[in-house]
């Protein structure tokens, strides 16, 4: 394999690609560097982060006994703003969960091979974020002990869900989503299990990764029905990565509210969940490379295309906030116009030009290459492109429920110290769930970083023509 990354057999007229693993990794190096980040001692740095994230946590759990006996007035919701934080966090955390399934299931079915390094714990990301998700809606609908209600259970009583609610097109879009998403990260990760079952020197360990790898042993075999089930359920979660961000929206475009009732929002709100999901994956990933030496496997080649993808989606979100009021204006509808009007110019004038600002103009900066290779710029970039995509969901619920229809029930929308603490809580939660991720699990995928290898393609030209020399 010449220097470019290129396999072919006439090096001179191919187009040079640079290497997705860096640092000379064969085989036995990528599964030993990847090992030992479960294998080695825990850091005490990995102990203070899990105190304080757990700590958090607890505090979430805490909060949500406290709601439950007092009821949702400890929230800042009012009349008419009946829908507050609860769902604000429950959009975004849902948006944070469509990058893992993109980076899975769509770049593997389009065969792009620069995935295989960040897929796992972009995978493991959007489990945890669904998880969090999950919770607010829960703990919204108030009763939250009769939220078995929602779902088609037999009962003495022969009460059945109102499949007209959108609450329940939520319960079934998201519950299937998280489902075929741990099954599909879970599926990729048997092979890896099986590198940890042999490496393992403890017995509860080798127990332990035994059961999981469930028998691998990586025969033919094996390997042919594991790529098939691979492939079904990346077949299976690729319209779920539309579907399950369309099915949000519709929850508000089914309104006649001015400012919900949009036919833009599905396509409006998975460009925004891409986004968003691929903001925190950067972010994520920084951290994670850095802290362990990933800078072999996660390359600046890596983090520069998520940087491309989400210059693209960034472009998306800013034509659909201008289409949202172009058809405001072309609509000739006085209360959608006012809607926007009072979005841009009304009381929370801050929090549209705080989502603008970070949604529409930061991303520019990927345009020019320096910045884009950046890993300082990238790493603030992501953190601001989160901090927007959350003040849209806010925008979106809040300013278009605070003045309505009638001028007389309007109101200011205040959020109090019960709705930050959960919002805080949440990120206690994610974190805690994927601090335990990398420290007993692979987070790269070793067994896909080994298939992008040059000793991996069976047409390695310049590999073979070298081996048979040697082998002379």
């Amino acid at each position: 394999m010449d220097k470019g990354g290129n396999t072919g057999k006439y090096p001179d007229t191919a187009v040079a690609e640079p290497p997705l693993i860096t640092g000379g990794q064969n085989f036995h190096s990528i599964s030993d560097a990847i090992s030992r980040i479960s294998e080695m001692k825990t850091p005490m740095g990995w102990y203070i982060a899990f105190a304080i994230s757990s700590s958090i946590a607890l505090m979430f759990l805490g909060m949500i006994g406290y709601l439950i006996l007092t009821g949702i007035g400890i929230w800042g919701v009012n009349i008419p703003v009946g829908w507050g934080w609860a769902i604000v966090n429950f959009v975004f955390w849902v948006g944070i969960g469509h990058a893992g399934t993109l980076i899975s299931a769509i770049l593997f079915l389009l065969r792009q091979r620069w995935r295989t390094s960040i897929n796992r714990f972009a995978e493991a990301m959007t489990i945890f974020a669904v998880i969090c998700a999950l919770v607010f809606p829960g703990i919204h609908v108030g009763r939250i002990w009769a939220a078995y209600w929602m779902f088609p259970l037999p009962n003495q009583m022969a009460m059945w869900p109102n499949f007209r609610s959108p609450l329940l097109w939520d319960v079934f879009a998201v519950s299937t989503y998280f489902t075929v998403s741990s099954l599909f990260w879970f599926v990729g990760l048997i092979p890896d299990f099986a590198v940890y079952r042999d490496r393992a020197r403890d017995k509860i360990k080798k127990f332990i990764f035994g059961f999981l790898s469930m028998g691998w042993r990586g025969g033919n075999r094996q390997w042919k029905h594991y790529e098939l089930s691979y492939l079904l359920l990346a077949g299976l979660s690729t319209p779920l990565v539309l579907s399950v961000h369309s099915v949000v929206s519709t929850d508000f475009a089914i309104s006649i509210l001015p400012g919900w009732h949009t036919t833009i929002f599905p396509p409006y709100f998975v460009a925004g969940a891409i986004f968003s999901g691929f903001a925190m994956v950067m972010t994520l990933g920084i951290i994670t490379r850095k802290i362990f030496s990933l800078e072999d496997f996660i390359t600046v080649n890596h983090l520069e295309k998520m940087n491309k993808i989400m210059l693209l989606t960034g472009m998306m979100v800013g034509y659909a906030y201008s289409c949202e009021f172009f058809i405001a204006w072309y609509s000739g509808n006085i209360y959608e116009q006012f809607a926007f009007m009072n979005r841009a110019f009304g009381p929370y004038a801050w929090a549209y030009w705080i989502m603008v600002s970070c949604n529409v103009i930061v991303p520019q900066i990927f345009w020019f290459k320096q910045l884009r290779r950046s890993i300082p710029v990238m790493f603030v970039a992501s953190i601001l492109i989160n901090v927007g995509m959350w003040f849209e969901r806010f925008v979106i619920v809040v300013s278009s429920l605070a003045q309505d229809f009638l001028p007389s029930s309007w109101d200011y929308y205040t959020p109090t110290f019960w709705d930050v603490g959960m919002f805080i809580g949440s990120f206690g939660l994610f974190f805690t769930l994927f601090l335990l991720f990398i420290r007993f699990f692979p987070i790269i995928a070793m067994s896909e970083v080994k298939g992008v290898l040059p000793e991996a393609d069976p047409h390695n030209y310049n590999l073979h023509s070298r081996d048979n020399k040697g082998g002379e």
